[in-house]
C-alpha cells in the first residue's frame, strides 16, 4: 500500500461518495475506484459496502479508517520538518527596525543566530515605525523592532515580545528654566519649543497622546529619527528634547534629565511578526530573549 492510496481511501470514508471522493482529490472516479479495490486486495478484506449508492464502511474499513489518518498525519509531519530544516540551512530572513538603532543585545542575537545558522540570509532594513508595522503585515518583512506605545501590536495577525520599556524624560542644556526646577510637569514642558523623533515613532506616539489627554499643543520646534541628533540640537539651544531615559542618559555630559510627573506611559521597544511566524524567526525569537534575559515563551 501507498500514502495515495490511504488519501483516496480516507476522502472515499469521508464524503460517502466516490464521485465526491475523486473531486475532492483531484482525479477521475474510475482512478480512485482501482485505487481502493487495489488496497483492499493487499488488505484481503473489502473496505466499504457498496451496495447502496451511498459508499459506508465495512467492519474492516471502520478499523482501518483512523489508522490511515495517522498515517497521513505523520506523513505530512515529516514534510513540514523536512521542510523546516531546509529553510533553516538555506533561508531567507528580512528583519527592519527603527532608525538609528544602536540596540546591543539585539545585535548580540542576530550574531548568535548567524552563528547556529549561517545558511540563512538575514538583511536588515530600516524605517519608522509605523511603515515597519505594514511591511511585516503585508509580508515583506518578517520580524521588525518597532517604537510603541502598546505591548501588543495595533494590527491583526501579529504578534509582539516587548523587549524595553522605558519612561520619557526631557533633557535640557544645565542653563535651561527646566533643568533648575525640581518637579516638572507637561503643560511647563509645552511651553518651550520641542525636539523629538518624527511622528510614526512610538516615543512620538506616547507624547502626542500625553499632550493630547491634557489638551497641549506644543510646538514641534525640530524632528529627528535619531536619539543623538535630538540631543545635539538640544545641547545648542534649539529645544527642549524628549527622550527615553537611556537616550538621555548617553548624553548626561552636556544635557540635564528630567522626568515628567505626568507623563507616566512608558515607550516600548518590541519585536513583531506575523502569527504562525517562520523557523527562522521562531529561532531569532529564542536568541533574542536570551540576550534580553526574558523568560521562554
Amino acid at each position: 500500500m501507498d500514502l495515495r492510496q490511504l488519501e483516496y481511501f480516507v476522502a472515499v470514508a469521508e464524503e460517502r461518495n466516490f464521485t465526491r471522493a475523486a473531486e475532492r482529490v483531484h482525479i477521475s472516479q474510475s482512478g480512485v475506484s482501482a485505487q481502493i479495490r487495489q488496497l483492499e486486495r493487499e488488505l484481503g478484506a473489502p473496505l466499504f459496502d457498496r451496495s447502496a449508492r451511498t459508499a459506508t464502511l465495512t467492519v474492516a474499513g471502520k478499523a482501518a479508517l483512523g489508522h490511515a489518518r495517522a498515517a497521513l498525519a505523520a506523513a505530512g509531519a515529516v514534510g513540514q520538518a523536512v521542510g523546516e530544516v531546509t529553510g533553516l540551512v538555506r533561508g531567507r530572513l528580512t528583519m527592519g527596525m527603527i532608525t538609528g538603532c544602536t540596540l546591543t543585545p539585539l545585535f548580540d542575537a542576530l550574531a548568535a543566530f548567524h552563528r547556529v545558522h549561517p545558511g540563512v540570509e538575514v538583511s536588515l532594513l530600516e524605517d519608522n515605525s509605523d511603515r515597519l508595522v505594514e511591511n511585516v503585515r503585508g509580508g515583506t518583512v518578517d520580524l521588525a523592532l518597532i517604537g510603541t506605545a502598546t505591548a501588543t501590536p495595533e494590527a491583526e495577525g501579529l504578534e509582539s515580545l516587548t523587549l524595553i520599556s522605558e519612561r520619557l524624560v526631557v533633557a535640557v542644556p544645565a542653563a535651561h528654566p527646566l533643568a533648575r526646577q525640581k518637579r516638572v510637569a507637561l503643560r511647563d514642558v509645552a511651553a518651550y519649543p520641542i525636539v523629538c523623533m518624527p511622528p510614526g515613532t512610538g516615543l512620538r506616539t506616547v507624547f502626542d497622546r500625553a499632550c493630547a489627554a491634557q489638551d497641549l499643543r506644543p510646538t514641534i520646534a525640530l524632528q529627528a529619527g535619531a536619539a543623538d541628533a535630538i540631543a545635539g540640537l538640544a545641547a545648542r539651544g534649539l529645544g527642549v528634547a524628549v527622550l527615553t531615559e537611556s537616550m538621555a542618559g548617553s548624553h548626561r555630559d552636556r544635557l540635564t534629565a528630567r522626568p515628567v510627573q505626568d507623563m507616566t506611559t512608558p515607550a516600548l521597544l518590541a519585536l513583531i511578526w506575523r502569527s504562525g511566524q517562520s523557523p527562522a524567526v521562531r529561532e531569532v525569537l529564542v536568541h533574542c530573549r536570551r540576550a534580553f534575559a526574558l523568560p521562554d515563551a
